[in-house]
């Protein structure tokens, strides 16, 4: 019987069935396992038995009435009386094993669904309260709702012939249509080389001090993703406004000096190149979000409305809040840096990631950038799929290295690109691959 008392939907009948059913044949709890939860039971009886079940299984350990029993009574859960009651109710309910698998789902899906409510009432006092925004009581929301959708409990082996058969045919695109295959273009086609292209899922990491360029890189990149792809780019940008965004990337279309474009200083020729790369910039499908403080949960809700996209640029790490209040900050960072993989994961998308390098790089001698820089957290190092570092040397301005530091789908190196800072403009040069 399904009960709903309250609204509090459980299915009883469910709920023994499962347990009953391990009773019966104690082979079939493994598959069980891959579909429910101990926490998923409602009742507090068939709870602890099927986590006593449980712990009977990992310890490699029989389960039957008399295994559970002194593991019930052993934990002090229930007495031995209790225990045995328990058992034999159940065991005297459910005459077969069949079946036992469709019964897990049932449960699992009757305690999402009072998952689901508790979170309902939660955001109706919050909503009600008024002690918080919309904003940041939408986001709460969707996070706790993310959480219960992220705790997958199914999952099995694949066979070896699947996952090949999945790469040949995979191989067999890449060779007669490259690029639909290659992932996400940087349009430096030296970069492009070594990452093998920005693959779906990736996050892919932009590291420097700040003034190197950081942001002027990943919308150069931005645009010619844009333009290449025919894709929807979106862009977070929690440092610059998005007015002063697309002033730069303006300045970096029509080859204009930042400054006079700022001045509004401009000559004839100035105004014809303005409206040139106004035309082309317009034609490119981006969107740009530059609100303050932006939390991944936030930036989830925003592209799930967005149609055809093809790559997320988030400018930077270091400026995002994280979902969860917490007063360590490496910790703080971590959970960010994993909200982003994960995101990338969910879309299906690289993102685009800048963020800052601590001090300890200036204290070296050359400068040069190295994944210990990375600021505030090393789980950056960990979740990220591909590092570049931007590395400028003091003696020739006009050059900045990227420096490919980690990468998991291909080779590290560094390539040189040309940088005309007064245009915030990156350029590729002939033969710029250094030699290590």
């Amino acid at each position: 019987m399904d009960i709903q008392n309250n609204n509090v939907p459980v299915s009883y009948e469910s709920e023994q069935s499962v347990i009953g059913a391990v009773f019966i044949k104690s082979e079939c709890f493994g598959d069980i396992m891959n579909h429910v939860f101990a926490t998923d039971f409602y009742f507090d009886d068939h709870r602890e038995i099927f986590l006593a079940m449980q712990e009977l299984f990992s310890a490699s350990k029989s389960i039957d009435h008399i295994t559970v029993t002194d593991r019930l009574v052993t934990k002090g859960v229930m007495d031995a009386e209790h225990a045995k009651s328990a058992i034999m109710q159940i065991v005297s309910a459910v005459p077969s094993a069949a079946n036992a698998v469709d019964y897990a789902k049932i449960v699992r899906d009757r305690s999402v669904r009072r998952q689901l409510i508790q979170i309902c009432r939660e955001i109706e006092e919050s909503a009600a309260s008024e002690t918080d925004s919309a904003e940041n009581i939408l986001s709460l929301a969707e996070t706790k709702i993310n959480k219960i959708s992220d705790t997958t409990v199914s999952g099995n082996f694949r066979h070896i012939k699947e996952v090949i058969g999945q790469n040949y045919k995979h191989l067999q695109m890449l060779s007669q249509n490259p690029e639909e295959t290659y992932g996400i273009p940087t349009g430096f086609s030296s970069i492009d080389n070594l990452l093998i292209g920005m693959g779906a899922g990736d996050m892919v990491l932009v590291g420097a001090r700040p003034g190197v360029g950081k942001t002027s890189f990943t919308m150069n990149i931005a645009t010619r993703a844009s333009k290449r792809m025919k894709k929807t780019v979106c862009v977070f940008s929690m440092e610059m406004s998005a007015e002063q965004l697309v002033m730069r990337m303006i300045s970096s279309e029509a080859r204009i000096n930042n400054t006079i474009l700022r001045s509004g200083k401009l000559q004839s020729d100035d105004w014809n190149a303005v409206a040139f790369a106004v035309n082309s910039l317009s034609e490119c499908d981006i969107l740009i979000d530059d609100t303050a403080g932006m939390k991944v949960s936030m930036m989830k809700n925003r592209l799930r409305k967005v149609k055809n996209l093809g790559l997320v640029v988030i400018d930077y790490l270091q400026l995002m809040q994280e979902d969860t209040k917490n007063d360590n900050r490496a910790v703080a960072v971590g959970e960010i840096s994993r909200g982003i993989k994960l995101m990338a994961k969910e879309f299906g998308v690289p993102v685009l990631t800048c963020a800052q390098l601590n001090r300890a790089v200036e204290s070296r001698k050359e400068g040069i950038p190295q994944l210990s820089d990375l600021r505030d957290s090393g789980s950056i190092e960990q979740d990220a799929d591909s590092v570049m570092f931007l590395h400028k040397n003091d003696n020739e301005q006009q050059k900045v290295q990227v420096i490919v530091a980690k990468n998991r789908h291909g080779a590290t190196g560094t390539v040189e690109l040309g940088w005309t800072p007064q245009f915030t403009s990156f350029y590729t040069l002939e033969n710029n691959l250094i030699e290590e």
